[in-house]
């Protein structure tokens, strides 16, 4: 038997506009900002969210 593997993985995003790096759920349902400077980071879109940083990393 087959186990599937998990289609959702969390993010390191950098922030656009402080340079701060953290981790956001690639599935985000709310509005996620920066813990640094409040800039919004991942909008919701119903599925995957848009992520309006840069990624560095992904993590399974």
């Amino acid at each position: 038997m087959r186990i599937p593997m998990p289609r959702s993985k969390f993010l390191v995003v950098k922030c656009p506009k402080c340079g701060n790096e953290q981790v956001v759920f690639n599935k985000a349902a709310i509005v996620v900002r920066c813990n640094t400077c409040g800039e919004i980071i991942a909008r919701p879109t119903g599925s995957k969210a848009e992520i309006l940083g840069k990624v560095v990393e992904s993590l399974t």
